[in-house]
Protein backbone atom coordinates (compact mmCIF):
# COMPACT_ATOMS: atom_id res chain seq x y z
CA UNK A 1 0.00 0.00 0.00
CA UNK A 2 0.98 3.34 -1.24
CA UNK A 3 2.27 5.41 2.11
CA UNK A 4 2.72 9.31 2.05
CA UNK A 5 6.20 9.42 2.35
CA UNK A 6 6.09 8.23 -1.33
CA UNK A 7 3.26 10.87 -2.73
CA UNK A 8 3.56 13.94 -3.77
CA UNK A 9 1.71 16.44 -1.94
CA UNK A 10 0.51 19.74 -3.55
CA UNK A 11 -0.56 22.16 -0.52
CA UNK A 12 -3.28 24.61 -2.54
CA UNK A 13 -5.16 27.61 -1.34
CA UNK A 14 -5.65 31.27 -0.85
CA UNK A 15 -3.30 33.90 -0.41
CA UNK A 16 -2.09 33.39 3.37
CA UNK A 17 -3.90 30.47 3.90
CA UNK A 18 -0.77 28.80 5.48
CA UNK A 19 0.21 27.13 2.46
CA UNK A 20 4.01 27.43 2.93
CA UNK A 21 3.78 26.63 6.92
CA UNK A 22 2.06 23.43 5.89
CA UNK A 23 4.40 22.55 3.78
CA UNK A 24 7.53 22.73 5.82
CA UNK A 25 6.32 21.00 8.24
CA UNK A 26 4.81 18.06 6.49
CA UNK A 27 8.09 17.89 5.04
CA UNK A 28 10.20 17.41 8.17
CA UNK A 29 7.59 15.37 9.57
CA UNK A 30 7.31 13.28 6.63
CA UNK A 31 11.33 13.48 5.73
CA UNK A 32 10.04 15.02 2.36
CA UNK A 33 11.72 17.45 0.16
CA UNK A 34 9.70 20.72 -0.26
CA UNK A 35 9.39 23.24 -2.69
CA UNK A 36 8.39 26.41 -2.47
CA UNK A 37 6.31 29.19 -3.82
CA UNK A 38 9.14 31.19 -5.69
CA UNK A 39 7.92 34.75 -3.36
CA UNK A 40 11.35 35.90 -2.35
CA UNK A 41 13.56 35.44 -5.12
CA UNK A 42 11.01 36.39 -7.27
CA UNK A 43 12.08 39.13 -10.02
CA UNK A 44 8.69 40.47 -11.04
CA UNK A 45 6.50 40.75 -8.28
CA UNK A 46 7.41 44.09 -7.14
CA UNK A 47 6.94 45.00 -10.33
CA UNK A 48 3.97 43.08 -10.83
CA UNK A 49 2.25 44.68 -7.79
CA UNK A 50 3.43 48.24 -8.83
CA UNK A 51 2.27 47.94 -12.21
CA UNK A 52 0.02 44.97 -12.27
CA UNK A 53 -1.08 45.69 -16.20
CA UNK A 54 2.58 46.08 -17.27
CA UNK A 55 3.68 42.84 -15.55
CA UNK A 56 1.07 40.65 -15.72
CA UNK A 57 1.84 38.39 -18.47
CA UNK A 58 5.55 38.51 -17.61
CA UNK A 59 4.83 37.38 -14.33
CA UNK A 60 2.48 34.28 -14.96
CA UNK A 61 4.90 33.12 -17.32
CA UNK A 62 7.54 33.37 -14.82
CA UNK A 63 5.53 31.86 -12.43
CA UNK A 64 4.92 29.11 -14.76
CA UNK A 65 8.61 28.25 -15.19
CA UNK A 66 9.59 28.06 -11.91
CA UNK A 67 7.09 25.93 -11.24
CA UNK A 68 7.82 23.45 -14.34
CA UNK A 69 11.17 23.16 -12.99
CA UNK A 70 9.77 21.97 -9.27
CA UNK A 71 8.10 19.05 -11.18
CA UNK A 72 11.07 17.90 -13.41
CA UNK A 73 13.09 18.10 -10.07
CA UNK A 74 10.36 15.61 -8.35
CA UNK A 75 10.70 13.79 -11.55
CA UNK A 76 14.16 13.28 -11.34
CA UNK A 77 14.56 12.91 -7.87
CA UNK A 78 11.72 10.46 -7.89
CA UNK A 79 10.25 9.48 -4.30
CA UNK A 80 7.68 12.07 -3.20
CA UNK A 81 7.63 15.57 -2.36
CA UNK A 82 5.46 18.69 -0.98
CA UNK A 83 5.00 21.71 -3.41
CA UNK A 84 4.12 24.74 -1.60
CA UNK A 85 1.21 26.10 -4.38
CA UNK A 86 0.63 23.87 -7.10
CA UNK A 87 1.37 24.65 -11.01
CA UNK A 88 -2.37 24.17 -11.62
CA UNK A 89 -3.56 27.46 -9.68
CA UNK A 90 -1.88 29.95 -11.59
CA UNK A 91 -4.27 29.75 -14.01
CA UNK A 92 -6.42 30.80 -11.29
CA UNK A 93 -4.98 34.03 -10.80
CA UNK A 94 -4.44 34.60 -14.90
CA UNK A 95 -8.15 34.29 -15.00
CA UNK A 96 -8.38 36.38 -11.83
CA UNK A 97 -6.33 38.65 -13.90
CA UNK A 98 -8.51 38.77 -17.16
CA UNK A 99 -11.62 39.42 -15.60
CA UNK A 100 -10.19 42.73 -13.71
CA UNK A 101 -8.75 43.84 -17.52
CA UNK A 102 -5.10 43.54 -16.21
CA UNK A 103 -4.37 40.93 -18.74
CA UNK A 104 -5.10 41.08 -22.35
CA UNK A 105 -7.39 37.90 -23.82
CA UNK A 106 -4.92 37.20 -26.51
CA UNK A 107 -1.62 36.65 -23.50
CA UNK A 108 -4.18 34.58 -21.39
CA UNK A 109 -4.70 32.21 -24.38
CA UNK A 110 -0.77 32.52 -24.98
CA UNK A 111 -0.31 31.27 -21.39
CA UNK A 112 -3.19 28.62 -21.19
CA UNK A 113 -1.75 27.19 -24.64
CA UNK A 114 1.42 26.95 -23.25
CA UNK A 115 0.85 25.31 -19.95
CA UNK A 116 -1.12 22.69 -22.01
CA UNK A 117 2.07 21.84 -23.96
CA UNK A 118 3.93 21.77 -20.77
CA UNK A 119 0.91 19.53 -18.93
CA UNK A 120 2.10 16.75 -21.35
CA UNK A 121 5.83 16.42 -19.30
CA UNK A 122 4.45 17.07 -15.62
CA UNK A 123 3.32 14.54 -12.95
CA UNK A 124 0.66 15.32 -11.45
CA UNK A 125 0.68 15.53 -7.43
CA UNK A 126 -0.83 12.11 -5.70
CA UNK A 127 -2.93 14.51 -3.59
CA UNK A 128 -3.75 17.81 -3.17
CA UNK A 129 -4.71 19.27 0.00
CA UNK A 130 -6.48 22.39 -0.27
CA UNK A 131 -6.66 24.93 2.95
CA UNK A 132 -9.87 26.21 2.62
CA UNK A 133 -9.66 29.87 4.44
CA UNK A 134 -12.54 32.53 3.87
CA UNK A 135 -11.62 36.15 2.26
CA UNK A 136 -11.30 37.46 5.37
CA UNK A 137 -9.60 34.89 6.74
CA UNK A 138 -7.14 35.64 4.37
CA UNK A 139 -7.14 39.58 4.61
CA UNK A 140 -6.29 39.50 8.01
CA UNK A 141 -3.43 36.77 7.76
CA UNK A 142 -2.11 39.13 4.48
CA UNK A 143 -2.12 42.29 7.11
CA UNK A 144 -0.37 40.25 10.01
CA UNK A 145 2.65 39.27 8.03
CA UNK A 146 2.90 42.50 6.42
CA UNK A 147 4.84 42.01 3.17
CA UNK A 148 4.94 45.23 1.19
CA UNK A 149 4.28 43.72 -1.99
CA UNK A 150 0.78 42.65 -0.53
CA UNK A 151 -0.09 46.07 0.78
CA UNK A 152 -2.82 46.42 -2.71
CA UNK A 153 -4.64 43.49 -2.25
CA UNK A 154 -8.13 44.37 -1.09
CA UNK A 155 -11.11 42.21 -0.16
CA UNK A 156 -12.60 42.25 -2.91
CA UNK A 157 -10.05 40.83 -5.05
CA UNK A 158 -9.65 38.06 -2.34
CA UNK A 159 -13.82 37.68 -2.31
CA UNK A 160 -13.37 36.88 -5.85
CA UNK A 161 -10.54 34.84 -5.94
CA UNK A 162 -12.09 32.73 -3.68
CA UNK A 163 -15.27 32.02 -5.99
CA UNK A 164 -12.50 31.06 -9.09
CA UNK A 165 -11.05 29.14 -6.47
CA UNK A 166 -14.19 27.41 -5.81
CA UNK A 167 -14.14 26.20 -9.38
CA UNK A 168 -11.01 25.12 -9.71
CA UNK A 169 -11.26 23.17 -7.14
CA UNK A 170 -14.09 21.17 -8.26
CA UNK A 171 -13.18 20.77 -11.76
CA UNK A 172 -9.47 19.35 -10.80
CA UNK A 173 -10.62 17.02 -8.54
CA UNK A 174 -12.01 14.97 -11.62
CA UNK A 175 -8.64 13.97 -11.89
CA UNK A 176 -6.72 14.55 -8.99
CA UNK A 177 -7.63 13.53 -5.32
CA UNK A 178 -8.50 16.58 -3.66
CA UNK A 179 -8.87 16.84 0.47
CA UNK A 180 -10.26 19.96 1.48
CA UNK A 181 -9.36 21.00 4.80
CA UNK A 182 -9.95 24.36 7.29
CA UNK A 183 -6.71 24.63 8.65
CA UNK A 184 -7.47 27.00 11.28
CA UNK A 185 -9.45 23.83 12.66
CA UNK A 186 -6.14 21.45 13.54
CA UNK A 187 -3.93 21.61 16.31
CA UNK A 188 -0.65 20.13 14.60
CA UNK A 189 1.41 18.69 11.53
CA UNK A 190 1.01 15.27 12.84
CA UNK A 191 -2.95 15.50 13.05
CA UNK A 192 -2.67 16.86 9.85
CA UNK A 193 -0.73 14.18 8.46
CA UNK A 194 -2.67 11.63 10.13
CA UNK A 195 -6.11 12.80 8.01
CA UNK A 196 -4.10 13.89 4.77
CA UNK A 197 -3.11 9.65 4.84
CA UNK A 198 -6.52 8.47 6.17
CA UNK A 199 -8.41 10.29 3.74
CA UNK A 200 -6.06 9.36 0.23
CA UNK A 201 -5.95 5.76 0.70
CA UNK A 202 -9.78 5.67 1.18
CA UNK A 203 -10.66 8.26 -1.30
CA UNK A 204 -10.06 9.96 -4.70
CA UNK A 205 -12.44 12.41 -4.54
CA UNK A 206 -13.23 15.80 -2.94
CA UNK A 207 -13.63 15.04 0.69
CA UNK A 208 -14.34 17.80 3.47
CA UNK A 209 -12.66 16.55 6.34
CA UNK A 210 -12.55 17.64 10.37
CA UNK A 211 -10.23 16.38 13.26
CA UNK A 212 -11.43 14.80 16.49
CA UNK A 213 -8.91 15.31 18.95
CA UNK A 214 -8.16 12.56 21.34
CA UNK A 215 -5.91 13.94 24.29
CA UNK A 216 -6.27 17.75 25.83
Amino acid sequence: MERLQDLFIGIAGMIGAGKSTLATRLGELLDLPVYYEPVKDNDYLADFYRDTAKYAFATQIYLLNRRFQQHQEIIWRGGGGVQDRTIYEDAVFAKMLVKLNLMEERDYNTYVSLFRHMSNFMCRPSVIVYLDVSPERSMDRIRMRSRDVESGISLEYLQALYAEYELFIADISRTVPVIRIDYDRFHSAEEMAEVIEREYLHSNFVREVTWTPTTG
